[in-house]
């Protein structure tokens, strides 16, 4: 154990590594791993090709004029690996946006003289596959996953013990992108149902689906939560504030009955980790608060009100 030298490129992979009791192991990060605390001062691997700041709008015209030109969204820092000698990288193949691909790592590693470390992929699409990747991981890494995740899947199971049983379970509308709108897909409505909701737009195990804003005016949701992915509370907020303009914001059910909220997608949600658990919790304080209350409030999420809604 004391000769991994292990190399995380996706922030979910470092929390997996961490959670497995491993994270003095960690040598180096992408940029976007900032959790736990302590791996923030490792050396930085990647970096992106686009201007991360801006609007969401900004945002997806940069990563979008990448893609199309076939360009890379990032970029792997291949002198930080060759000083690094990585045993293990941890990277994905589930979305060029979110992080390198395994096609730019596996060029990286290609050309690296003093180290030919492991190559550990996810691409993971529901929660049964994150805890199949914590076991690969576990495995790759020499240690033992079991209690780790038995652990996990006991406070899901506080929580869908209280839920199987409700008689009524609201519709939700997660919000994945905001300019433009993109529902969650992938695991979320499969946490939004654990949680005792009715997900709509996204499918359980697909992509997450473009989303059309006269679609949700029609679809009229008892409760809307903003998660854009790389967002904080703030910045949520902040993106998510124009949307109270649109003539038809506030006679949305949602709205009026003030269930509109705010998370931080940054940390929780878009994270294909440990921290999915923490984010279940939070949706089953926010659809259920009668029921569920983990203490996320004010930290995790947020109602959003807006003062055109408000009003």
């Amino acid at each position: 154990m004391n000769q991994l030298r292990i190399v995380s490129l996706i922030p979910s992979a470092t929390e997996i590594v961490a959670a497995l009791g491993l994270i003095d192991a960690i040598v180096g990060r992408s940029h976007e791993c900032d959790y736990p605390a302590e791996i923030q001062n490792l050396p930085v691997c990647t970096q992106p090709k686009f201007n991360p700041e801006g609007t969401s709008s900004e945002i997806h015209n940069r990563v979008t004029e990448l893609l199309q030109n076939a360009l890379s969204v990032y970029k792997v820092e291949i002198d930080t690996l060759e000083k690094l000698q990585p045993t293990h990288i941890i990277t994905q193949a589930q979305c060029e946006v979110c992080a390198c691909s395994l096609t730019e790592v596996e060029q990286a590693v290609s050309t690296l003289v003093n180290s030919q470390p492991e190559i550990i992929s996810l691409q993971p699409n529901l929660l049964a596959e994150i805890w199949t990747d914590i076991g690969r991981v576990a495995a790759a890494l020499g240690v033992d996953a079991q209690s780790t995740i038995a652990l996990l899947e006991s406070r899901i199971d506080v929580i869908i013990l209280k839920t199987e049983t409700l008689t009524v379970k609201p519709t939700v509308a997660c919000i994945e992108w905001i300019e433009p709108l993109m529902a969650a897909g992938n695991w979320i409505p499969e946490l939004v149902a654990m949680a005792g909701g009715n997900s709509l737009f996204g499918v359980i195990g697909e992509h997450s689906p473009w989303l059309q804003w006269e679609s949700l005016v029609e679809a009229n949701p008892d409760v809307i939560i903003f998660m854009p992915c790389g967002f904080d509370l703030n910045r949520t907020r902040s993106e998510a504030m124009p949307m109270a303009q649109y003539t038809e914001w506030q006679d949305l059910q949602a709205v009026k009955a003030g269930k509109v909220y705010i998370t931080d997608g940054n940390s929780y949600f878009n994270r294909p980790g440990p921290r999915l658990v923490d984010s279940l919790e939070i949706l089953a304080e926010i659809i259920h608060p009668e029921i569920f209350d983990f203490g996320y409030r004010g930290k995790g999420w947020q109602p959003f009100l807006p003062v055109s809604a408000a009003s």
